[in-house]
């Protein structure tokens, strides 16, 4: 009736975060590009006025990239002068060992403009970010720059979860690792340094190896990490010789057929007793969320043919099916994955 208050006590805030979430990545990925946070480190932090002149702009947008900075923990200030936050400081100043704007850059560069058409990917059922009808895969025609600015993206995000994964898995029994599609390293870098009887073995395509190679000798473990080229979906047989095969943020690249091929030849290369290891960003059981994992599902479909993020369940069946047995799921919470399932071969 009129006149009568409302029953919800509903209103459209959650809405209006949701309509603008956007704003807040943008601000990020701009100040990582200006390289804001290498800037007011190098100069023991600036003010509006200063940063306007060191960038070569007005004081108004650059008081106001400060204030959007600080809003969202990224700068401190005092007495007006802007300095990094202690996260900014550690992830977000180049050259730093855990930098992470290569990752902030690839999903500006490259992601932002594909999820401008999600409709008309959702319609199609086609990446929006590469075309299937001119390339074999996402990578194949991007340049050099982009590909580097990737995989230096896919290592930042990799080396936080590996630690996570290390924590919540114990490899102590385990003497050989294969790390399948293993990109830059960073899981075996990360792995190899918490468990000092350990050696890897990083299996990519020829183009990414040497970002590997590199990668390992930057960290003082060429002794104990190599790098093998191949391709697992061409290659019959995946290197044989290891007890223990890591699939992390691989699976949900690709379909179910694809993904039950490369666990059949997971496997086939392990000795009786050996481990696989498959850990990602899982969708519940019940496909409502975590929205971490619900959203990337939804990246896969403007990147990937055929790829989307899985759930716990429909990886168990695909193992139980394949002949692994003991199968667990562990959890955890990293920027990559937020869990693993664990699978041996009788």
């Amino acid at each position: 009736m009129a006149g009568e208050a409302p029953e919800s006590t509903l209103t459209p805030v959650p809405l209006m975060q949701l309509s603008t979430g956007f704003w807040a990545f943008k601000t990020l990925a701009a100040a990582t590009e200006l390289d804001l946070f290498g800037l007011l480190e190098s100069r023991d932090g600036l003010t509006s006025g200063e940063l306007a002149g060191a960038l070569a702009i007005a004081e108004r947008p650059a008081e106001m990239l400060l204030t959007g900075c600080a809003a969202l923990g990224l700068l401190e200030a005092k007495h007006g002068r802007y300095r990094p936050s202690p996260l900014a400081s550690v992830f977000l100043i180049r050259g730093r060992p855990y930098y992470f704007g290569g990752f902030v850059e690839m999903l500006d560069r490259r992601l932002y403009a594909g999820w401008a058409h999600l409709v008309k990917a959702i319609r199609t059922n086609r990446p929006t970010t590469w075309d299937p009808g001119r390339q074999r895969s996402l990578f194949e025609g991007e340049d050099e720059a982009m590909l580097t600015t990737f995989w230096e993206a896919m290592h930042s995000l990799s080396t936080f979860t590996a630690r996570a994964l290390a924590e919540a898995v114990d490899f102590s029994p385990y003497e050989r690792l294969l790390d399948l599609g293993g990109g830059s390293g960073a899981f075996d870098i990360e792995l190899c340094r918490l468990y000092p009887h350990l050696r890897a073995s990083v299996y990519d395509l020829p183009t990414v190896t040497p970002l590997a190679a590199r990668k390992i000798a930057e960290a003082g473990l060429t002794s104990r990490v190599e790098t093998l080229e191949g391709d697992f979906f061409a290659e019959p047989n995946l290197p044989g010789g290891h007890d223990c095969v890591l699939l992390s943020m691989i699976l949900h690249d690709w379909s179910e057929h694809d993904d039950r091929q490369i666990l059949r030849k997971c496997y086939e290369v392990l000795p009786s007793g050996g481990l696989l290891v498959v850990s990602e960003l899982l969708v519940d059981d019940a496909k409502t969320g975590p929205p971490a994992a619900a959203l990337m599902s939804l990246n896969m479909l403007i990147e990937t043919v055929g790829g989307r993020n899985y759930t716990a369940a429909e990886y168990a069946a695909w193992l139980d099916e394949t002949g692994f047995d003991r199968l667990r799921t562990v959890r955890f919470e990293a920027a990559g994955a937020n869990g693993a399932l664990l699978a041996y071969k009788p």
